[in-house]
């Protein structure tokens, strides 16, 4: 009988699916070494962003010669060690589809959020504040937004944004996209030069240098509203305040963080900051596609595994 462990949520309906394909699933969170160790006697290990799979727990787990699989519930795979996985013999996979439109719907609704000051005013009416004269803010037709990465999200956000009567530019590690000819291809630099709103939306490699620090904020405009749906290891979080501090950026959104779940107070006090706790894919149906996606990721993983079996046997 193939083993599951997951240890960071997931959809129930998913985990009865997996149950009825005569899995053995066991739902809880471990870390560590202990993880390791648990995972001994597991063929597949689900995790999302609590987790942190490093050498050591792939070595632990490797003590048992059952995984074979892991499974990250989301898109990024920067907290798995994928290389020394892979050379032990584990395949790594995401699930890029299942959260896409509720990662693009959260980045579209925080420009509306810090350029409208939203965040900011549901916090001083609560302290009895009247500051309609303070917040005034800016429409988004006809800005210009920015957007770092044009892969699933970036095209979703684009195309919403397009939709809303903004410009949108872009820059992409890949070149010009074909068949997108409503949006305009710029260099990285024209990008940050260019934009009124600027946008992340590409992934983090394990040991990769800030793509935003000092350097690139003072390539901005001033005034600048900046959204990072990405990953918090993208962008200096020192350089921002200070951007933040000086006006060289409006407002910032903010989604993820260098550190997680341990945030910068002055980051999460700041009153030109609206941030949420890493809830990108934090919706019900796109909890429900990733939960869809796994039990087919597993469903073929275990169909392959028996063809496999079977040419052995001949």
């Amino acid at each position: 009988m193939c083993k599951i462990l997951v240890t960071d949520g997931m959809n129930n309906n998913a985990i009865n699916n997996l149950r009825k394909l005569n899995i053995e699933v066991e739902h809880k969170f471990y870390d560590g070494l202990e993880l390791g160790e648990r995972l001994q006697d597991k063929d597949i290990l689900v995790i999302r962003s609590k987790n942190v799979i490093t050498k050591a727990i792939i070595d632990k787990a490797c003590e048992g010669n059952t995984l074979k699989l892991i499974i990250r519930s989301g898109v990024g795979l920067d907290n798995i060690d994928v290389k020394y996985a892979n050379e032990k013999g584990i395949r790594v996979v995401n699930t890029p589809n299942a959260s896409t439109r509720s990662v693009a719907e959260l980045t579209i609704g925080q420009i509306f959020t810090i350029s409208r000051f939203i965040n900011i005013s549901n916090i001083t009416m609560r302290n009895g504040q009247w500051n309609k004269k303070q917040y005034v803010g800016t429409e988004v037709f006809d800005k210009t937004l920015g957007i770092i990465g044009l892969g699933r999200i970036g095209k979703t956000v684009a195309k919403m944004a397009h939709d809303l009567g903004m410009k949108v530019i872009y820059y992409d590690i890949l070149g010009e996209m074909i068949g997108y000819q409503n949006y305009t291809f710029c260099s990285f630099e024209e990008v940050l030069k260019n934009a009124d709103f600027l946008t992340i939306h590409i992934p983090l490699e394990i040991d990769q240098e800030y793509l935003i620090t000092k350097k690139e904020f003072n390539m901005m405009k001033d005034r600048v509203y900046f959204i990072n749906h990405a990953r918090g290891g993208l962008v200096c979080e020192k350089d921002l305040i200070e951007a933040l501090d000086n006006g060289k950026i409006e407002a910032a959104a903010l989604d993820v963080y260098e550190k997680e779940p341990q945030i910068n107070p002055e980051l999460v006090n700041h009153p030109m900051v609206s941030i949420t706790p890493h809830l990108g894919a934090s919706t019900v149906e796109a909890q429900e596609r990733i939960g869809n996606e796994i039990v087919k990721i597993v469903y073929n993983f275990l169909e392959e595994e028996t063809i496999n079996d079977m040419k052995i046997a001949l």
